[in-house]
């Protein structure tokens, strides 16, 4: 498991390899099953939301392994599984369990996200990963060509994604309801945990781990740090050595139906402005703005990100654009996304781009929606377990369509925004297949980070 590399290392030999080198062949072959057969599943992360993922894998396969940090967490959930295996690291679960496991999910914190899954993927178990995906840009980019390359099939956990409201906001957007569409903005109600400006260092003071709490493996490839309730559970959050903060937590939701309907890949540009930028916690708050080019015939694009309090106030797109979607008096909803185009714009009031309206709404009031091109899923959660399991037996990881192949690309971009925060003002360049900043090296270190030893991809 250990691997060790510097950003000049990572540079060189990606750029030799294609990325290849960081997959290796795979460690067990999965094991063959029939369309009918159940699958085998470990879980791993069981508490929060875990527990939801590990409940619903169960409703379509046997779940055979549970591993968590935390033993309250494992053990409640072997209350339900009893049948399963219990672990503390998944390093030896799935050393030890091997060949008779088909598949993981993976729903701890995002700085374990990568580690678990990629050891998965190279034993060519298939893998489902909560959002969002990784902790790093260069973490997605591995995960995604490994997925590639391992032949496994794939889900992020982005349950939006199953939305039959979101797929159909999708064939709306591409089959040019609002024209040419060169902007889109998304905003939030994170951060909801501590973070600046309230929180800007690391506690002083130092306690034990309880005895249910197996620190060192909640560290994993971390740096090293005492126990404190700081972090855990859930508020490690906003740190930025455990957590990807508002934007990692929620763009893969709230971003999402805009970033599928406008076939948007690679930023050439990335610029972030925030408030109460510190080494510890992510800011207090963020707008962040991405430049896409054109791609096919859809134009350029900018896509604006909002999040947190700015001087006491909600950091929201600008007035005369909300004037467009607001009736007098109306409120704007916590979170919500808009994309606008030369004949109208799309405005979601929720997370996950599931409810929508085209506006102004006199300009709609024929409008016939085009005929489905996306298969409808409207199961939510479950629904996107339920597809990767169908994918799976398929062999046909496309019928997943949160896989790794979109859902990294998503994810790559999003932690992107988190990279332009540190550069506080400062425009980056980027060169998305090369998956580096053209005008700033110190950037590029924060593309990726130096995992503790006996931890690594």
């Amino acid at each position: 498991m250990a691997r060790r590399m510097n950003r000049r290392q990572f540079v060189k030999t990606s750029a030799a390899a294609g990325f290849g080198f960081w997959v290796a062949a795979g460690l067990a072959p999965s094991v063959s099953r029939a369309a009918n057969e159940r699958l085998q599943i470990a879980c791993i992360g069981v508490g929060g939301k875990g527990s939801s993922d590990t409940d619903q894998a169960g409703n379509h396969g046997d779940i055979v392994a549970l591993c968590d940090i935390d033993d309250n967490n494992l053990g409640k959930k072997a209350e339900k599984f009893t049948k399963a295996q219990k672990f503390n690291d998944f390093r030896e679960m799935l050393t030890k369990l091997g060949t008779s496991i088909d598949a993981v999910t993976v729903s701890g914190p995002d700085h374990m996200h990568a580690l678990a899954a990629m050891m998965a993927i190279k034993m060519k178990k298939h893998a489902y990963v909560q959002k969002p995906l990784t902790h790093t840009v260069f973490e997605a980019r591995a995960l995604r060509e490994a997925a590639k390359k391992n032949g496994v099939c794939t889900q992020m956990g982005n349950q939006g994604t199953a939305s039959n409201g979101l797929r159909n906001a999708v064939e709306v957007i591409q089959a040019g309801a609002i024209g040419k569409v060169n902007e889109a903005h998304v905003w939030t109600n994170r951060p909801i945990w501590p973070q600046a400006p309230a929180v800007t260092e690391r506690p002083k003071e130092k306690a034990e781990a309880p005895a249910h709490v197996h620190w060192d493996l909640f560290l994993a490839g971390a740096p090293e740090r005492p126990y404190t309730s700081a972090y855990h559970p859930f508020k490690w959050r906003g740190w930025w050595d455990f957590g990807t903060g508002a934007l990692g937590d929620m763009a893969c939701h709230t971003a999402n139906m805009a970033f599928m309907a406008l076939k948007l890949q690679h930023p050439t540009s990335i610029v972030a402005d925030c408030g109460d930028l510190n080494p510890e916690t992510y800011p207090s708050w963020a707008h962040v703005v991405f430049d896409f080019p054109a791609r096919g015939d859809m134009p350029a694009c900018k896509f604006h990100w909002y999040e947190g309090k700015k001087d006491g106030k909600k950091v929201l797109p600008p007035e005369d654009l909300l004037s467009k979607v607001l009736k007098q008096g109306e409120k704007l909803s916590d979170s919500g996304s808009m994309l606008v185009g030369d004949k109208g714009i799309l405005f979601s009031p929720n997370d996950y781009g599931e409810q929508w309206k085209l506006l102004p709404e006199e300009n709609f009031k024929d409008y016939k929606k085009p005929e489905a091109k996306l298969p409808r899923n409207g199961k939510g959660d479950d629904g996107m377990k339920a597809e990767w399991v169908e994918a799976i037996k398929a062999n046909k990881p496309s019928i997943a369509l949160s896989n790794f192949d979109y859902a990294a690309m998503l994810t790559e971009t999003i932690l992107l925004g988190n990279v332009a925060m540190k550069a506080n003002g400062k425009k980056l360049e980027f060169d998305g297949p090369a998956l580096k900043f053209t005008n700033d090296a110190k950037a590029n270190e924060w593309l990726t980070v130096q995992y503790r030893k006996g931890w690594g991809l």
